[in-house]
């Protein structure tokens, strides 16, 4: 059942929750830690925990693709940031998080020198070069760009030997209407079905948009809109989708097209809005299969970003939606990820913090806890 609330005599709106909005309960069964399994399947790629890399150079180096595989998870190399724009980004990167942001003036000007780095061209060798480096420490490669980029670059992506595709905007439909006399839109569809490896896509944020976004072909769908640490999109364009509705719609549309195709398994992988282990969680608990962390990994010492965190919409040339924000460094990605944590507050040793909580609630594996009881029972994080 649904409900709705009357905004005014003209409109009305159905209640959505964020993560922070809802909590998990136990059950009347426990279970021991080291019994739980967190591993995770998409196609033929295992791994270890169900952690996937934001996209985003302030996260993803080439160095920290592989130490986040060799760890269990899946690095996403952003194909259209600052690796493939330039040969050394590193001095770049030095620059950025030497930039001030206290003040408006100072926000913008990080904004403005962001819009200039990535103002260079995307050089298609630099592209299979960062890719090779990947595939050469012997960890599952994965590569990202935007829809609009796709057409552009993909068989430079494919012929570098990528295992997983990922198509990741703000917001991703199978139904794009492009402009009189503009260049047409990629076809989703069709493009997923020529293409030999697993194509990730995403965001989509209702179940109506996942649905047709399954339907493509895709092996798994990114769901979020303007729910990370870095985005201004709410503020900027009006949009926003609570992450715990937008899962669990999500979910709902895997369920469903899982019937309707006979038995095809669509994974949900939740992109934004994660920051600390509570709210992988919480995620998993909606029904996310995976989650895609920005943030929560920008904050590791072998991090790009240098303590701070940003997004390609940071530099968008038009109209930034985005901004670089300042989340500190408290531990390396094994702490991150798998601890020891040396923080309480969840920022450190979250997939020991995922581990814990489907031991408290009794389930045994990710598929199982998807199943667990919720409430709505929001708060203030502090």
């Amino acid at each position: 059942m649904s409900y709705e609330v009357e905004i005014g005599r003209g409109k009305r709106g159905r209640r959505a929750y964020s993560l922070d909005d809802i909590a998990v309960v136990p059950s009347r069964r426990t279970r021991d830690p080291e019994l739980m399994s967190v591993s995770w399947q998409i196609d033929a790629y295992q791994f270890a925990m169900p952690v996937i890399s934001a996209p985003m150079d302030s996260v993803v180096s080439p160095e920290t693709a592989v130490a986040i595989g060799r760890l269990g998870g899946l690095g996403v190399l952003d194909l259209e940031g600052l690796w493939t724009r330039h040969e050394d980004p590193e001095p770049l990167l030095d620059e950025i998080s030497e930039l001030r942001g206290g003040t408006r003036a100072e926000v913008a000007e990080a904004t403005r020198r962001l819009q200039r780095a990535y103002s260079a061209p995307i050089d298609p060798e630099l592209v299979a070069q960062r890719l090779k480096q990947v595939r050469d420490a012997g960890v599952v490669v994965a590569g990202a760009l935007s829809p609009q980029r796709t057409a552009q670059l993909w068989k430079t992506v494919v012929d570098a030997g990528v295992d997983l595709f990922v198509i990741r905007g703000t917001t991703v439909s199978a139904e794009h209407v492009a402009a009189a006399g503009a260049e047409a839109p990629l076809n989703l569809k069709q493009f997923i079905y020529e293409l030999e490896v697993p194509v990730v896509v995403g965001g989509a944020a209702s179940y109506t948009a996942a649905l047709h976004l399954m339907r493509t072909g895709a092996a798994g769908v990114l769901v979020g809109f303007g729910g990370g640490a870095a985005h201004t999109t709410r503020g900027a364009l009006g949009i926003h989708a609570p992450m715990a509705t937008a899962i669990a719609d999500v979910a709902a549309a895997r369920r469903d097209y899982l019937d309707e195709s006979g038995g095809r398994y669509v994974h949900v992988i939740a992109d934004g809005g994660m920051g600390l282990s509570g709210d992988v969680v919480k995620a998993v608990a909606c029904g996310a299969d995976a989650v895609m962390l920005g943030a929560a990994l920008a904050r590791a010492t072998e991090a790009p970003g240098r303590g701070w965190h940003w997004g390609p919409e940071a530099h968008h040339g038009d109209l930034p939606r985005g901004q670089r924000v300042h989340v500190g460094t408290v531990g390396s990605l094994e702490e991150i990820l798998l601890g020891p944590g040396t923080t309480p507050d969840g920022t450190t040793n979250l997939i020991g913090a995922l581990r814990r909580a489907m031991a408290t609630t009794g389930y045994s594996d990710l598929k199982e806890f998807q199943r667990v009881e919720v409430v709505v029972s929001p708060y203030q994080p502090t």
